[in-house]
């Protein structure tokens, strides 16, 4: 049997992706950094985790890749998959140690760079004939607009923190203010109206497409476009196109979520997204594919191989549906309050239920 080490396991999509290869047949090992967390992670938890081993400090440290190389050399070459973004910047970075001691999809530092760049993603977008949003050099002359870093991943900025609304000239100014710590030239793009929209894929490391999977936003928060609360699977050939002609621009191998709002590319997300959770939701293989692909196993790419569902992150959701109330979209609010009796709670599961236990308890403490 082998065995696949997901790292990082205080976050919500570790807790996806061990079930899904537990499920599959492999061996699943969690780790966790001691230094980034003041609780036992629910991932921990799972019937599906084989073992858990805790890594002392935290993943700022300098000495992390060195004490993550020391885990993996415990077990006989096994896959690693990263789940945070520091963990994989880190084995980017140490890319030959790691290669040595396990197998795994990581694209080269700079590739990653290039594609957390929002800038580069919108430029290299714009030569291949993909739309995206205007842009404007000084003070905009319409708005709204967003104003945003280079790269907000990199400050360690959470989602809704990456980015600022601006309704007129005042509150641009205000944005830029806000912004000045992280970016003194942010990029300020015109604000897209619409329905967000996620392709998420793994690349192999010859650039070929190994599993893909297209989610919509029904909910986010907070409402002024924070991560998503409710989201729901579906297919478009089309944009699984254009997003993988993107990532294969760059030469990009691993996992990756390419984010749209209408016919427009926003960004790229070159790690695990932050709605990776419906992957195992709607029975998507893409994580196995990736391990397989990873371990040296032929894989071959299957259009819309997943079920068309839709999850909800119940503390996420509620407050979603309660702001959208408090903003006067009742209609919006109250089908929000009534999908928490009819739509999949991403980690509530019959089969393997502590960790939804460990979760919910976890998020009333914070």
């Amino acid at each position: 049997m082998q065995t696949v080490i997901v790292t990082d396991g205080k976050y919500r999509a570790a807790i996806a992706a061990v079930r899904t290869l537990g499920r599959a047949g492999y061996r699943v090992v969690v780790t966790q950094t001691r230094g980034d967390t003041k609780s036992t992670p629910p991932s921990f938890a799972s019937k599906y985790a084989a073992e858990t081993v805790w890594i002392e400090g935290g993943c700022d440290d300098a000495a992390y890749a060195d004490r993550l190389a020391d885990a993996i050399r415990k077990y006989e070459r096994p896959v690693l998959l990263c789940v945070g973004s520091k963990t994989l910047a880190a084995v980017s970075e140490n890319r030959g140690r790691f290669d040595i001691l396990c197998d795994l999809l990581v694209a080269p530092t700079d590739v990653l760079d290039a594609l957390n760049d929002k800038q580069t993603v919108h430029d290299r977008a714009a030569a291949l004939g993909i739309p995206v949003p205007p842009e404007y050099d000084g003070t905009p002359t319409e708005y709204p607009v967003i104003v945003k870093p280079h790269c907000g991943e990199k400050f360690g900025l959470k989602a809704a923190q990456r980015y600022r609304v601006a309704n007129d000239e005042e509150s641009y100014h205000a944005a830029r203010k806000a912004l000045a710590p992280y970016d003194a030239s942010p990029i300020v793009q015109k604000k897209i109206d619409g329905q967000g929209v996620g392709v998420s894929m793994a690349v192999g490391a010859n650039g070929e497409l190994l599993a893909a999977i297209c989610h919509r936003r029904i909910r986010e928060y907070p409402l002024t476009g924070g991560p998503s609360t409710c989201c729901e699977s579906f297919y478009d050939e089309a944009l699984v196109e254009k997003s993988y002609a993107l990532l294969q621009s760059f030469g990009f191998m691993g996992v990756a979520m390419v984010e749209w709002k209408g016919e427009y590319l926003l960004e790229v997300n070159p790690r695990v997204w932050g709605s990776f959770p419906l992957t195992a939701c709607a029975g998507s293989p893409l994580i196995v594919r990736y391990a397989e692909a990873a371990s040296g196993i032929a894989v071959d790419y299957a259009p819309d191989d997943y079920a068309h569902v839709k999850m909800r992150f119940f503390y996420n959701d509620l407050a979603a549906s309660l702001s959208l109330l408090l903003h006067g979209r009742r209609r919006e609010g109250f089908a929000g309050l009534a999908d928490m009796f009819r739509v999949k709670e991403a980690f509530a599961d019959r089969d393997d239920p502590k960790p939804f236990r460990r979760y919910l308890v976890g998020s009333l403490r914070r």
